[in-house]
């Protein structure tokens, strides 16, 4: 089978897959996606959705390239840890080697409030590859107040879930849980581990989600919540019946504290990195080079064009041009404030 169109012509594999068709296949590569975080989740998502064909790809990470993640985050490798790049950037290079027709958008950046909507405000779809809770009510909320579905996801160990959240005809992320679980209540990469066969399995779940809806087959979306544990070989389904819970704060009253700031915090404890971020309050560039030259004589200091790092004491002190840092080193935030003072200034 051939299409009618020669730029169809590399995806015809999937074109032959009845139910999507040319029609479906032509509506992925009108398709337009942001994926929040390209750690373990997000870099087999988009590696997933950029060869599928989907027409545009917005990543958005906050985070840099370390060798502990090559093990799991599969669009990395050894050269791009070495030169500490950003994700986004990593991930963005790489994929425009597999996928030329596909047009990608790395930002490096934190998904807070403040730049929610310019990030997502021409997408047609979310998918969460995000590591905090947090984040993930941002989204909800975002996609709630302008009907825009979302997907779902974690993982840990060897254990993750995902759902795939359509506005008005699914239960939102608050219908099931109302607020956060405790940090204190929850594993993490630090504390459990991570094996990569279960991002591997999770993301997929969230691509082929991300397909249907992309290519005009939303009646398809799998309505529960799928769980899976691949070290005691067991996969669940939690129906999603029930529908949206009849107090939901967001998708039934309405109320986006998230969103509207009134709600979240500027510092973040990283899953699995024993680090924190600390986001300004305003958005002002960093000057990087002149940066650098003042910290050269506190540490040991590396650049590149897109952060500096600052090895010192027993920290490593990393500031991106938005002017956010993340601090290595230490899980309490109000040590990594400190740090921060110390040798950049606040």
């Amino acid at each position: 089978m051939s299409t009618n169109d020669p730029k169809l012509e590399r995806y015809q594999r999937q074109v032959r897959f009845a139910p999507l068709g040319e029609a479906g296949q032509q509506q992925l590569c009108a398709g337009r996606v942001l994926i929040c975080g390209c750690g373990a989740l997000g870099s087999v998502v988009a590696d997933t959705l950029v060869r599928a064909g989907v027409g545009f790809v917005r990543i958005v990470d906050r985070d840099f390239v370390q060798t502990d993640n090559l093990h799991r985050q599969l669009l990395f490798d050894e050269h791009d840890a070495d030169e500490q790049l950003p994700k986004a950037v990593a991930a963005a290079r790489r994929l425009a080697r597999v996928n030329s027709q596909v047009q990608i958008d790395p930002i490096v950046a934190d998904v807070n409030a403040a730049n929610i909507l310019q990030l997502a405000g021409d997408i047609q779809l979310i998918v969460d590859g995000t590591d905090n809770f947090e984040t993930r009510y941002l989204l909800n909320d975002f996609s709630v107040a302008n009907s825009m579905p979302w997907i779902f996801a974690g993982c840990v160990g060897v254990t993750g879930q995902t759902l795939a959240i359509v506005p008005g005809e699914t239960p939102c992320l608050s219908c099931i849980m109302p607020e956060p679980p405790p940090a204190t209540a929850l594993p993490t990469c630090e504390t459990a581990g991570v094996l990569a066969p279960i991002v591997n399995v999770i993301a997929s779940l969230q691509a082929i989600e991300a397909i249907k809806l992309l290519s005009g087959n939303r009646g398809q979306l799998n309505p529960a919540l799928t769980v899976v544990d691949l070290w005691n070989n067991q996969l669940r389904s939690i129906e999603m019946s029930a529908g949206r819970a009849a107090d939901c704060p967001t998708c039934v009253q309405r109320k986006f504290d998230w969103l509207e700031g009134r709600r979240g915090s500027a510092v973040t404890r990283l899953c699995g990195r024993h680090s924190v971020q600390i986001a300004p309050c305003d958005s002002e560039p960093i000057d990087l080079t002149s940066l650098a030259k003042k910290l050269a004589c506190a540490g040991r200091v590396t650049a590149n064009p897109f952060l500096v790092r600052l090895a010192v004491e027993d920290y490593l002190v990393t500031v991106f041009a938005d002017g956010r840092a993340i601090v290595g080193g230490t899980d309490d935030p109000t040590i990594a404030r400190t740090v921060l003072a110390k040798y950049v200034g606040n």
